[in-house]
């Protein structure tokens, strides 16, 4: 004897069968990028929850290509205006070198003060980034996939469109990756931007130098 299956039962079966069908997706996605080395950590499902991964960074760090002022109120003589070299380092007034990428301006300060300790009048020295550059990547389901160069603070989403928008007819928005290296590890973060598109999430997710952002495409059975 056939059963009769209700619309109801029917509705429901259909939605189950899509959730599974997406968290699959999903989870492809993850593994096959979260798997690139034994060094990959897990992939991160990326919220607005999550203190200092999402939320602009408050600490600037003095990067290659950075442009930097470099003021002595008390003996504005040596005051100079550095680019930071692709060596990572800049020339000091007196023809000193000086390694200066990975610090902070304050720790910079710090160690001018100490470096020119005997020649200053009051013992200060205050460093400023006046420009900053930095590239990241955008690949998979947009228009003009390529490198984005940017010299202020960038979103996931701004990124995305700066290479020309989603595809919309393949881009998955649902399970965008950004593939960051972080201490010699490769980190995968998977962000939901449906949510951002349409209000339900406001903290953007901010790049780091080199990220990669991929837009994958939507799962499909055919």
């Amino acid at each position: 004897m056939r059963k009769h299956v209700s619309d109801g039962e029917n509705t429901c079966a259909h939605r189950a069968i899509r959730l599974a069908v997406g968290t699959l997706g999903v989870a492809l996605l993850a593994a096959s990028l979260g798997c690139q080395s034994p060094d990959s950590a897990t992939p991160i499902v990326a919220t607005g929850n999550q203190p200092g991964v999402n939320k602009q960074p408050d600490v600037l760090i003095i990067r290659e290509g950075d442009t930097l002022k470099i003021s002595f109120p008390g003996t504005p003589s040596l005051d100079t205006t550095q680019q930071v070299r692709r060596d990572g380092r800049v020339t000091l007034p007196l023809g000193e070198e000086i390694t200066v990428t990975g610090m902070t301006p304050v720790e910079l300060e710090q160690a001018l003060v100490k470096r020119y300790a005997t020649q200053l009048v009051s013992k200060e020295v205050t460093v400023t980034v006046v420009a900053s550059s930095f590239e990241v990547y955008v690949s998979g389901s947009v228009l003009h996939p390529g490198k984005i160069q940017s010299n202020h603070p960038l979103s996931a989403l701004e990124a995305i469109m700066e290479a020309g928008g989603f595809d919309n007819a393949k881009a998955n928005i649902e399970a965008i990756v950004v593939i960051r290296n972080e201490g010699g590890k490769t980190r995968n973060y998977i962000l939901n931007l449906r949510l951002v598109l349409e209000g339900k999430q406001s903290e953007p997710f901010y790049l780091k130098p080199s990220d990669i952002v991929y837009v994958p495409e939507k799962f499909s059975w055919f």
